[in-house]
């Protein structure tokens, strides 16, 4: 009889963790998690990778790939390789700058729908249904016609549209744990109700919403490249991927390989963040799955 009671009042931290373990046993995971080091050790350390200053004007335009200018230059001679190096920070800054102001308003606001219930939840969901109302990209499109382009302005009009996914995931998982057992001890000894919340319920919903994390973050970093395309991103001469695509269309049959490479690192940075929420999405279903058996047994 203890023995249930125990497991039933804190689930094992052997379960808890599980699915880091079943993380690295997927090699599509370990290739995208790889990628994404390499991605982000080129935005950190691209002062010192860059071979050129990423605004640095030259006299060779539309240089094609050489010794002296490895993926070419642009139409004002700046160095293509500098700008793609520079250009990982914009997109990886506002990719999971987005995701974490996703995370940060719709966790709480999914925690106290579910585990509150009631007119807590009736107007929690309202304001979710309020924001699927309106599509994410066209919502980033009227907040930053509003606020006007800028890294900052990007990462808040991604990220309120990001708020239902992370709302609607919280508020159900913890519904289904706001009547389990080590839920319910946790009341009968008398913590409060903030103290249940986060530091008993929120802990055991953390797989999903880190998953929900990475997709939020690969679709932030198509959006702001998509945004970047139509003039609304990061503003010149700030390199950024999108920005480059679009100034590539004008010389698409002049220099072809403009817009190749920094499609090619935005395509790369999508496959490695994929990767990874895949990766991630099967190991906590696996883990969580594991977990609810140990517990009925």
């Amino acid at each position: 009889m203890t023995r249930d009671t125990d497991a039933a009042a804190s689930p094992s931290r052997r379960r808890r963790f599980s699915w880091a373990r079943r993380f690295a046993r997927s090699r599509s995971a370990l290739v995208g998690a790889a990628g994404l080091v390499l991605l982000i050790m080129l935005a950190v350390f691209a002062p010192w990778i860059a071979p050129f200053e990423p605004n640095e004007q030259g006299a060779q335009h539309l240089l094609g790939p050489s010794t002296s200018h490895l993926l070419g230059t642009d139409e004002l001679g700046r160095d293509i390789a500098s700008r793609v190096i520079h250009g990982t920070r914009a997109s990886l800054v506002v990719g999971f700058g987005a995701a974490a102001v996703g995370a940060l308003l719709g966790v709480p606001l999914g925690l106290v729908a579910g585990y509150l219930g009631r007119w807590a939840d009736t107007i929690a969901m309202r304001l979710i249904d309020l924001l699927l109302a309106v599509p994410g990209i066209l919502l980033a499109l009227v907040i930053i016609t509003m606020l006007g382009p800028g890294r900052l302005n990007l990462i808040l009009a991604i990220g309120i549209g990001a708020i239902p996914e992370f709302g609607r995931l919280t508020r159900a998982a913890t519904l289904a744990l706001r009547e389990r057992d080590f839920v319910v001890a946790s009341r009968g000894m008398g913590a409060s109700t903030p103290d249940t919340m986060f530091r008993t319920v929120l802990p055991n919903v953390l797989g999903p919403i880190v998953v929900q994390l990475v997709v939020t973050a690969s679709l932030a970093v198509v959006v702001e490249a998509g945004l970047s395309l139509l003039g609304l991103g990061t503003p010149p001469p700030a390199p950024s991927w999108g920005a480059m695509l679009q100034d590539a269309r004008s010389y698409l049959y002049q220099s072809p390989w403009y817009g190749v490479f920094p499609g090619l690192c935005l395509a790369l940075t999508v496959f490695c963040l994929d990767r990874i929420g895949r990766g991630l999405q099967l190991a906590v279903g696996t883990a969580m799955t594991d977990g609810t058996r140990g517990r009925t047994v």
